[in-house]
């Protein structure tokens, strides 16, 4: 028998010296490397907040309010914030008051050192990876954010942010910080601090807040624009419970006080007059662009935004100028006249014109009143004809009354012209030549047309119908404007816009502006719709616009029972639309008859007028451009027409007797492009988008 003996256990392996020194060197290497980070680091930071200025609570809420300009970015139009602040001691604020803030907004306010590192990190993080603005802020961090307050979410702005705060907390005591705070927070209603706040909201000074008031002032911090409007009820009162059992819980109120207090009420919001007269139409449009383009109402109260326009001076003044001066003078009870110029080939809006006066008539007469078109639309047509090969030579007939199925359809004033040529036609403004226009080519090629020129397929009245030719759909006077400003553009559309720039408060530029363009015609079919508009304005129903002195094209609009009246016409720099209708006491569209003493107004008479008056304004100074010659060779009528054909209108088509549509607000102008409809294989015709029209023998014509 063999007994197995183990072996002895080997002896432990020894590491070679020299690479237990080598880690060690590299322990070493970082360690050092990493003290010299944090020494370098906190030596810059010490810098940053030696050097660092704290401003004043007046600079705050001075950067806080939005400032729109002129094109020029040097002279002021207004500003959306009222700029409502008064300064006040902390000792003159109640101290239930400032525990209400703190049970808002920081109830470790006096414990902490000016920054909540979980608070702030989760900030950096959730503000950088997701967009979004976290909470979780102190007061101290709070005020620095309004001191450096832009849209740039980075860690820069983080950093800025926590030097401001640091240095904050190092020279200033905790009252001071709660006095700035106090004074420079917006609540809403323009309001910058808490003393604006309590005579906003309550009509009091602030000393005579009570509990209850000053909770409620303290639970608009958060969002403060959001929670104060009217819809928003629940949300103020959720909050202000919220503020309300925070101070129960920091012991600055009793519990059976937290149960006993009740929500106060509030005054009702007065708006100042910072959209007053005819600018107010201009800042409001700006801000309507503003929030479509994803800006918040606090972006536009807190941040402190300068937005460059692209309204011009000049254009602007002419174009109040022009209407004061041209606009009728007597029966003009009910009376809108809405203008609106666009630059062709950007888009640029370089001139509005909504009302007389914003605060009193709200409505934008230029951007939200609607009204039928009239012949205005009859370009549209011309261009998808031209693009099937039919020229302005081509022979049509211009009788009337003439039936194009089923309907019996009359030209203005009932007046026939026999054989005459598309040129002539569009002079004259022939209804029956356009309506065999777009049977022959297909109303389906006119309705995409018109959608390629600007206007937007959701206009009311904007079917797929033998009538839309006339003008039957009700557009906005802004995209009519943007439509031609299409053709001067030599068939470029772009996409209207009142908005060249954005900065921040560090002037940094948050947005500039870059059109948005597409070809929508080709340039020869454009150019060949210039020189027939041209000949409306020379010898054409549109001939006072001539007074322009210098080359341009233009198209006047009459509509049915005379309720609205249009000229659209531009040059190669500006492309203008001016619309006039009238309403009765409870906003239905009545007829212009009698207004400025005329049995009736056409296109051609106060329309036409006013947008002389404003384009030769406009242009001063601007030289005179040509427009590029037609691309063929086309018989030219030097006879003059006669720019009211008839002092007397007649219906288009008799309808049945239903209510038509009234000039209301509408979404804001966007023109949008479509995909090219279907046409239907049977047209039924509608004058207006709430008529059902009865087939008649009776002859009908409207628009010129």
């Amino acid at each position: 028998m063999v007994t197995r003996v183990n072996p002895p256990p080997r002896p432990p392996r020894r590491r070679p010296k020299r690479k237990i020194k080598a880690k060690w060197r590299l322990f070493g290497s970082v360690v050092t490397f990493g003290l010299l980070g944090t020494i370098f680091g906190g030596a810059l930071l010490a810098f940053a907040v030696a050097v660092t200025q704290i401003p004043t609570p007046k600079e705050v809420a001075r950067a806080q309010t939005t400032i729109v300009m002129w094109a020029d970015g040097e002279k002021e139009i207004g500003r959306f914030g009222e700029y409502n602040r008064t300064d006040v001691d902390l000792k003159q604020i109640p101290l239930q008051v400032q525990n209400a803030v703190l049970a808002a907004e920081d109830r470790s306010f006096y414990s902490h050192n000016g920054f909540s590192i979980p608070g702030f990190t989760r900030a950096l993080i959730t503000n950088i990876f997701t967009g979004s603005r976290a909470g979780g802020s102190t007061i101290t961090q709070q005020y620095a954010k309004l001191a450096f307050l832009t849209q740039e979410k980075s860690i820069i702005r983080k950093a800025k942010e926590l030097v401001l705060a640091i240095k904050l907390e190092s020279v200033e005591s905790k009252d001071q910080i709660l006095e700035a705070y106090l004074n420079t927070a917006y609540f809403g209603r323009g309001a910058y601090g808490i003393q604006a706040a309590a005579r906003t909201y309550f009509a009091l000074d602030v000393s005579q807040l009570s509990v209850s008031q000053g909770a409620a002032l303290a639970a608009l911090l958060q969002a403060p624009s959001a929670t104060e409007k009217i819809e928003n009820r629940d949300r103020w009162t959720n909050r202000w419970q919220y503020v309300i059992n925070g101070m129960a819980k920091l012991n600055t109120i009793s519990a059976t006080d937290s149960i006993s207090i009740t929500f106060p009420d509030s005054i009702p919001y007065s708006s100042a007059n910072k959209f007053g007269g005819t600018n107010g139409y201009l800042l409001y449009s700006i801000r309507q662009e503003m929030l479509e383009r994803g800006y918040t109402e606090d972006d536009l109260n807190l941040r402190g935004l300068r937005v460059v326009s692209t309204f011009e001076t000049q254009a602007q003044t002419g174009m109040v100028d022009g209407i004061t001066k041209e606009a009728p003078t007597t029966k003009t009870e009910g009376l809108r006249i809405g203008m609106a110029s666009i630059r062709p080939g950007t888009g640029e809006v370089v001139a509005l014109y909504g009302g007389p006066d914003y605060v009193t008539e709200p409505l934008n007469n230029a951007t939200q009143a609607i009204a039928q078109a009239g012949s205005t639309f009859k370009p549209f047509a011309l261009a998808a004809a031209f693009e099937q090969g039919i020229g302005l030579d081509t022979i049509w007939n211009g009788d009337s009354p003439r039936t194009f199925g089923g309907y019996t359809l009359n030209n203005y004033g009932k007046k026939s012209f026999g054989p005459i040529s598309l040129l002539q036609a569009t002079e004259n403004s022939v209804n029956t030549v356009f309506i065999d226009v777009a049977s022959t080519i297909g109303i389906g090629k006119v309705f995409d047309s018109t959608l390629r020129a600007g206007i937007p397929a959701d206009t009311p009245g904007m079917i797929n119908d033998i009538t839309l030719v006339l003008g039957t759909a009700s557009p906005h006077v802004i995209d009519v404007a943007s439509a031609y400003a299409t053709f001067a553009a030599r068939g470029i559309y772009a996409k209207p816009t009142m908005i060249k720039e954005i900065y921040g408060t560090n002037n940094g530029l948050l947005f500039q502006l870059s059109p948005e363009t597409k070809r929508a015609y080709s340039t020869q079919v454009a150019d060949e719709v210039s020189f027939a508009l041209q000949q409306v304005v020379n010898v054409g129903t549109g001939v006072r616009a001539k007074a322009i002195g210098r080359p341009a094209a233009g198209k006047t609009g009459t509509t049915d029972g005379n309720k609205s009246a249009w000229f659209a016409g531009y040059t190669p720099q500006f492309a203008t639309a001016v619309m006039m209708v009238k309403q009765d006491a409870n906003g239905n569209p009545i007829s212009l008859a009698g207004t400025g003493g005329m049995k009736s107004v056409t296109g051609g008479s106060f329309p036409a007028l006013m947008w002389t008056a404003y384009m030769k304004a406009a242009h001063v100074g601007l030289p005179v451009l040509e427009f590029a010659p037609s691309p063929g060779v086309i018989p030219i009528n030097t006879a003059p027409a006669n720019p009211d054909p008839d002092e007397t209108l007649i219906p288009l088509v008799t309808p049945t007797p239903t209510p038509t549509p009234t000039v209301s607000p509408t979404p804001t102008p966007t023109p949008t492009m479509s995909p090219t409809p279907t046409p239907t294989p049977t047209p039924t015709p509608s004058p207006t988008e709430t008529q059902t029209p009865t087939p008649t023998p009776t002859p009908s014509p409207t628009i010129t």
